[in-house]
C-alpha cells in the first residue's frame, strides 16, 4: 500500500506524493525549481505546456487549451509561449535559452572591446580598484 500523508485544508487522506489534493484541490507544494524544465515524456512542440502543467500541478490539456485561446487574441499565447520558451530551460539544472544567448552576447562584446571571451562573469565593464580611482583624482587635482 502507497505511503499516505493528512491534507492540512480538509484533513483527509491522500498519497505522500501527492502536489494536489484529490478531495479539496488545495496546492499541497511549493513552487520547485527541480520541475521547472521542458524535457517531460509528455513535451510537444517545444515542451512549455508540459513544464507549465507540472510546475503548477495543472491538467496539461486545460495548459495547451489556454495557450491556443490566447493565441487568438492578439497572438498573445504565441508571443507568451516564445517567452517562456526563452526562459525555461530545456533539462532540469540546465541553462535557459535566454542565459545562452546573453551569455554569447557578452562573449561578443568582450571580444569586440578587446578582451578575452568568459573572464567576466558578473559585468562587462571591469572597474579600477577604488584606490586606483583616488590616485586618479588625486592626479588630477595636481
Amino acid at each position: 500500500m502507497a505511503e499516505t500523508k493528512r491534507c492540512p485544508y480538509c484533513a483527509e487522506e491522500i498519497q505522500a506524493a501527492a502536489v494536489r489534493c484529490r478531495y479539496c484541490r488545495s496546492r499541497l507544494t511549493s513552487f520547485d525549481a527541480e520541475r521547472w524544465h521542458r524535457s517531460y515524456p509528455e513535451a510537444r512542440v517545444a515542451g512549455v505546456c508540459a513544464a507549465l502543467a507540472h510546475a503548477l500541478a495543472l491538467p496539461l490539456p486545460a495548459v495547451r487549451l489556454a495557450f491556443v485561446i490566447l493565441s487568438f487574441f492578439h497572438f498573445v499565447g504565441v508571443f507568451l509561449y516564445a517567452a517562456l520558451w526563452l526562459v525555461i530551460p530545456r533539462d532540469s539544472g540546465g541553462q535557459s535559452q535566454l542565459e545562452i544567448l546573453l551569455r554569447r552576447a557578452l562573449d561578443l562584446a568582450a571580444l569586440l572591446g578587446g578582451r578575452r571571451p568568459g573572464n567576466s562573469q558578473h559585468s562587462v565593464v571591469d572597474f579600477p580598484a577604488r584606490s586606483e580611482w583616488e590616485a586618479r583624482r588625486r592626479d588630477a587635482e595636481t
